[in-house]
């Protein structure tokens, strides 16, 4: 319990802080309902300070060696190793994740770390040719200066390191706003982790608050000159109505409703795995979780039949239990609304190949099939253990159904040709889409988003680098131009 105890607080300017709010967010195990802690939330006054703290420390920290950036970027990965044991357990309690969940995100914000140590030391200029004599033409990469992170619960702690690893290499400052279901994985600890590693203060706060509180001043603030924001894209339209009106660039990883295809030449078994893998990693609160699983009609039987034993043999129950696979889901209230959407698709006409219980914030799994068309849960994101299989007939059949949805952000496609499932995967209007394998993943190196209303920008790799740098053309005349009056 001592990372709740200790990081419940603001973090501004290098120090811990309450909050000057009249109210706490309160932060709850969701399978116990274990009161973890209470935060006194930010004000707009708070945000202010954070980001004008942010804005005075960047300054600085541009002219910084890029080998001194390397030095905290490497001591954090050398915390992050050495409390890890401690970090999965603090995220397992906070978010209710098994530990495997949990294993998983600690090891993935490392790498994401070590990535982001050589980006600090990436070329910074470049010396192009121009259409003048004499004249030579230097572009510059520098800093935009501060970014406003807005992070989510499902993978905080990963999520938020994502954004804020490359933009210190890069010579920015950050302000975090965690989402409140994770203020400690995806706010406190970062900031914990950082400071331990010698970054000075006022380039990364940390405010914990809500837009009831605070409205749109986080986002419309003068001081940031990009949001990096993580969540639905209901929020994230509006995040983004209002960063361009005031010409802000934003970056939105949004909701997803991926398809996993299972062509007629597929491994069936391996299909299977990475199907169920892809649908209830963490309970299905992945944006990349493989919403509707679409299997080639000659091979529908064989898959469902295998399909639907392993999701039954899927224990819920303590994320804590090294056998358990689905643990609980964030709140009460998102358990109601996913037994209700399963109501409401069961009356609409689908067929419950497996049902699951809800029992407080544990919701087993459901495998539903059969649901009309036009029917709104084909193309909403659902956040949580429900599946819908869909028989498809043929390659051209397939490519409709899964470009038949308003997001984009991941899929897979399973065939023994790997060929044909690159062919495939082109035709698939999607940020991402993976052949043989689950529709959950994420590389440091490789550029990281959606199309349609999954969002908009790229994270990871050479795309974080353009995201959080702009570019500057200085030339430079060594002749003598003849200018025409």
């Amino acid at each position: 319990m001592s990372f709740f105890s200790e990081l419940s607080r603001q973090y501004i300017d290098g120090e811990w802080l309450t909050g000057s709010g009249s109210w706490d967010i309160i932060d709850f195990n969701p399978y116990n309902g274990e009161k973890l802690c209470a935060v006194t939330v930010a004000t707009a006054a708070e945000v202010d300070l954070a980001y004008r703290a942010a804005e005075r420390a960047q300054r600085t920290w541009a002219e910084v060696s890029f080998y001194e950036r390397r030095t905290v970027l490497e001591n954090a990965v050398r915390i992050v190793g050495e409390r890890s044991a401690e970090i999965v357990e603090m995220i397992v309690d906070e978010l209710g994740g098994t530990r495997f969940r949990a294993e998983y995100e600690v090891r993935a914000a490392q790498e994401f770390l070590r990535a982001a140590i050589g980006q600090a030391l990436r070329p910074q200029a470049l010396l192009l040719h121009a259409a003048a004599d004499g004249k030579e033409n230097r572009v510059y990469r520098l800093p935009v200066g501060v970014i406003g992170v807005i992070s989510a619960f499902n993978f905080p702690f990963l999520v938020t390191m994502k954004t804020v690893a490359p933009a210190l290499a890069l010579g920015n400052a950050v302000v975090v706003k965690p989402h409140q279901n994770a203020p400690i994985a995806g706010g406190g600890l970062v900031a914990r982790i950082f400071e331990d590693a010698g970054l000075p203060a006022g380039l990364l706060n940390v405010l914990i608050t809500d837009s009831a509180e605070i409205g749109d001043t986080f986002i419309a603030h003068p001081v940031p000159k990009v949001i990096s924001f993580t969540g639905s894209d209901r929020v994230g339209r509006h995040v983004a109505a209002t960063a361009a009106g005031l010409f802000k660039k934003t970056i939105l990883e949004l909701s997803g409703n991926s398809a996993l295809v299972v062509l007629e030449d597929a491994d069936i078994d391996h299909a299977v795995r990475a199907a169920v893998f892809s649908r209830f990693l963490y309970q299905g609160q992945v944006s990349m979780a493989a919403n509707r699983i679409l299997v080639d009609r000659s091979v529908e039987e064989e898959f469902t039949e295998r399909f639907t034993a392993e999701v039954s043999a899927l224990r819920t129950g303590d994320p804590r239990d090294p056998d358990t696979r689905i643990g609980p889901v964030i709140s009460e209230f998102q358990a109601d609304a996913l037994t209700a959407l399963v109501d409401d698709a069961l009356a609409q006409g689908a067929t419950a190949l497996v049902r699951g219980r809800t029992r407080g914030n544990l919701v087993e799994p459901t495998v539903l099939t059969g649901l009309p068309d036009g029917s709104p849960l084909l193309e909403q994101e659902i956040f949580g253990p429900v599946a819908l299989l869909m028989p498809f007939d043929g390659e051209d059949d397939a490519v409709r159904i899964a470009n038949d949805s308003p997001y984009g952000l991941s899929g897979a496609v399973h065939t023994a040709d790997a060929e044909r499932g690159v062919r495939f995967a082109r035709r698939v209007v999607s940020g991402m889409f993976h052949v043989n394998d689950s529709t959950v993943q994420d590389d440091p190196l490789v550029a990281f988003g959606g199309e349609k209303g999954s969002g908009m920008g790229r994270l990871n790799g050479e795309a974080a680098v353009e995201a959080f740098t702009t570019q500057r053309w200085i030339s430079i005349q060594h002749g003598r131009t003849a200018f025409p009056f």
